[in-house]
């Protein structure tokens, strides 16, 4: 009885031992992503029953690596990133560059360095960079001052703009749905963050043809709308009321003009610059049928595979949408209209509550962090999730335009899903050493 005893005893230990390291680590936080990548994989064989493929494997095969980079992240003290955290600044910026220099290019951009075979994309892992070097940043000097504002801002911008010359505009709009989180999360006044992006907002109101708001010359030379007018005005007022260079309106009148100037430049890119087919990709989400064997031709048969699965789908493998492959890029960009057609409304909202789980979970670790620069990079991983998410989503269903950007831990994509566990290890990591323990 005593040797069985002192066999059970050992044993235990055993695996008390193997198991310590990660014991404080959100076991939902890990459980949840590896179910989705999992699903994924089975939606993607779905969509490859008529063609000799096998991304499903890699799929699987690359989200196992993934896990298998998590659990060592999440076992490695985070705080160590503080210390190094403009050589991971550096690294990030090195391997943009050497896209520019070696990449591989494909679909008319240049993003991807080819490593034994393998085609690496930089980008996504430098969202992961980005997310580190801003939280070691705001960790030190919050950016409830404006010069602390700008200098995180200035930072984030080598990245962002080697990333948006490659051209990688969806990544690059990723980035900047990072950086406003985790400004907002670091005391940045929100009218300072409403300012930054209201220029792109202008650019829009004054350039894209609203069939509500036709623009107009106030200026000889210079275009308006009327819409533009009104949020130009209105980002004057916040300017005036936030900014501290409230004497003689300073602040106002540069948000004013600076939205103005945005506005103009948005009308002389839209005219001068931006191809037929890029204004199309941008504009088909509002009217689809205008062209549907071109630009709108994706939207229209994404929305009529969500549609045609109804309440409960077609069933798994089944669904002449996805089996007979007229929604592209099924695999990838488009995969929740797959998930739409076989598994109907209900499958989808499962798929959004597991979503909804996960950012919970990304949240309560930022709440519960026992520092600054572990909350910041967990608000960094929930922006980069959430943002990715809700505009794939939202352009397979015609809320958004059409870009780029896959469904985390859904789409293909080996770099994306690297990158995607890698963060989410660095999450497990601020929440494994919340206690300070040593093992």
């Amino acid at each position: 009885m005593l040797l069985k005893k002192s066999r059970y005893s050992r044993n235990r230990n055993r695996w008390q031992y193997f198991f310590k390291p990660w014991q404080q680590v959100d076991l939902l936080l890990f459980l949840l992503p590896i179910a989705v990548s999992i699903f994924g994989g089975f939606v993607i064989l779905s969509t490859e029953l008529n063609q000799e493929q096998d991304k499903w494997w890699w799929h699987l095969l690359v989200a196992g690596v993934g896990v298998l980079l998590g659990l060592i992240v999440a076992r490695s003290r985070y705080e160590n990133l503080q210390r190094w955290h403009w050589i991971t600044y550096g690294l990030t910026n090195a391997s943009l560059i050497a896209v520019m220099a070696v990449g591989v290019s494909a679909k008319g951009a240049q993003r991807w360095i080819n490593i034994f075979g393998f085609n690496v994309q930089p980008s996504e892992f430098a969202k992961v960079g980005v997310i580190i070097t801003l939280a070691a940043l705001l960790h030190k000097r919050t950016a409830s001052t404006i010069p602390n504002f700008f200098r995180a801002l200035a930072v984030t911008a080598v990245p962002w703009g080697l990333v948006f010359l490659q051209p990688d505009l969806a990544t690059s709009l990723v980035f900047g749905a990072i950086v406003l989180a985790m400004l907002y999360w670091a005391n940045a006044n929100p009218g300072w963050l409403i300012i930054l992006i209201s220029p792109v907002v202008a650019a829009i109101l004054f350039s894209m043809p609203w069939p509500w708001a036709e623009p107009y010359v106030l200026v000889e030379g210079i275009f308006f709308t009327p819409l533009g007018l009104i949020w130009s005005f209105t980002m004057g007022l916040i300017g005036w009321r936030t900014l501290p260079w409230k004497r003689f309106g300073i602040g106002g009148i540069g948000a004013l003009a600076l939205n103005l100037l945005g506005g103009e430049l948005g009308i002389f890119a839209w005219n001068n610059l931006l191809k037929e087919y890029q204004k199309g990709r941008i504009t088909s989400f509002l009217d689809p049928e205008a062209d549907p064997l071109g630009t709108g031709y994706h939207l229209i048969q994404s929305r009529i595979a969500i549609g045609a699965g109804e309440w409960f789908g077609w069933g798994p493998f089944n669904g002449p949408m996805t089996q007979l492959n007229f929604v592209p890029e099924q695999h990838n960009d488009f995969i929740f209209s797959a998930v739409g057609e076989q598994f109907g409304f209900m499958g989808c909202l499962v798929l959004l509550l597991a979503f909804c789980l996960i950012c919970q979970r990304l949240l309560h670790v930022a709440l519960t962090a026992k520092d600054n620069f572990g909350s910041l990079m967990a608000i960094g991983v929930l922006a980069m999730i959430v943002f990715q998410m809700a505009v794939n989503i939202g352009m397979t269903i015609g809320l958004a335009p059409v870009a780029g950007i896959p469904l985390p831990f859904m789409s293909y994509g080996r770099s994306a899903m690297l990158s995607n566990f890698i963060a989410i290890g660095l999450v497990e990591s601020v929440a494994n050493f919340r206690q300070l323990k040593k093992y």
